[in-house]
C-alpha cells in the first residue's frame, strides 16, 4: 500500500438522518483504487447504509437527509449537477439477495450495455457479455444455456451473473452488501477468490457480517458500531492488534 495514494472515494463528515433518526453520525472514511475495503459491525450498525451512500441509492428511499461529502475522482457526488445514473454506472453495486431479472442469462449481462448511448454490434456485445461472465467466474458453467433464464441457476451462479451484469457497464468501484451471505460455503469461496482478481481492475468495497471473509480478502477494514465509525485500518492490523477495545471485543465474538 502506497501511504502517498491519493483516495478514489473520500467521504467527509456524512451523517444521515431517517426522519429525525440519525443514523451514520459523522463518517469519514476514504478508499483506495485496486483495494479491497471491508466494512463490519454488528446488525444495525450503519454499515450498510454508508454503502448505499457511495452511490446515492438512499436517494431512493423517502424522509432521507444527508449531510457531509462523498467525493469520488475529486467531485462531490452531492452536487445538485450530479448526473445519479452515470454515478451508478461508475459505481455498481451488487446486493445482498441474487436479484438476477427474469431475462436469459444473455440479456442480463447485457442489460446495462443497451440502456447506454453507444451503439455495440452483436459481436462486440457478445465479447462483452462472454468477458464480463468469465471475470465473473461463471462462464463455464452457463455458455451453453446463455438463453435459458437466468432464473434457473442455482443461487451462487445467479449472483455471479449479476456480478457479470454490473462488470459489463466497465464500473470504477464495486458496491457489494453482504454479496455472500445467502449462499452456501463452497458458492462464497468462489465468490471470494473472484474478488481477489478482480481487484487488479476494479476498486471493491463490501459489507460483510463473516469476520473470516473480511479478514480473507480484504485489504483494509472499517469497523462501524451504532451509526459510528470505530477504527479503520489495515486489515492485518486491525485483526491481530486493534487499536480499539471495542474493536477488539467484536472480532474476539463478546458482542454482535
Amino acid at each position: 500500500m502506497n501511504p502517498n495514494q491519493e483516495p478514489i472515494i473520500s467521504a467527509s463528515d456524512v451523517h444521515l438522518f431517517y426522519g429525525k433518526n440519525e443514523a451514520l453520525k459523522g463518517i469519514s472514511l476514504d478508499y483506495f483504487e485496486h483495494e479491497i475495503t471491508a466494512m463490519i459491525g454488528p446488525s444495525g450498525c450503519g454499515k450498510s447504509t454508508f454503502l448505499r451512500t457511495l452511490n446515492r441509492m438512499n436517494d431512493l428511499i423517502d424522509n432521507v437527509t444527508i449531510t457531509g461529502s462523498v467525493k469520488i475522482d475529486g467531485r462531490n457526488i452531492y452536487a445538485p449537477t450530479t448526473d445519479t445514473v452515470a454515478l451508478r454506472k461508475k459505481v455498481g453495486m451488487v446486493f445482498q439477495q441474487p436479484n438476477p431479472f427474469p431475462f436469459s442469462i444473455y440479456d442480463n449481462v447485457a442489460y446495462g450495455l443497451r440502456l447506454q448511448k453507444n451503439e455495440y454490434t452483436k459481436d462486440e456485445m457478445d465479447q462483452i457479455v462472454e468477458e464480463s461472465l468469465r471475470a465473473a467466474a461463471v462462464f463455464d458453467d452457463v455458455k451453453d444455456k446463455l438463453n435459458e433464464s437466468a432464473l434457473s441457476l442455482s443461487g451462487g451462479q445467479q449472483q455471479r451473473v449479476c456480478i457479470a451484469r454490473v462488470l459489463a457497464v466497465q464500473p470504477e468501484v464495486i458496491l457489494m452488501d453482504e454479496p455472500t451471505s445467502a449462499l452456501d460455503p463452497i458458492s462464497s469461496a468462489k465468490i471470494e477468490n473472484m474478488l481477489l482478481e478482480l481487484r487488479d481492475k476494479y476498486t471493491v468495497i463490501i459489507v460483510t457480517h463473516n469476520l473470516g471473509q473480511a479478514s480473507r480478502i480484504s485489504d483494509r477494514t472499517a469497523f462501524f458500531l451504532q451509526g459510528h465509525l470505530i477504527e479503520y485500518n489495515e486489515t492485518k492490523k486491525m485483526f491481530l492488534n486493534p487499536d480499539r477495545q471495542e474493536t477488539e471485543d467484536y472480532i474476539s465474538g463478546k458482542f454482535g
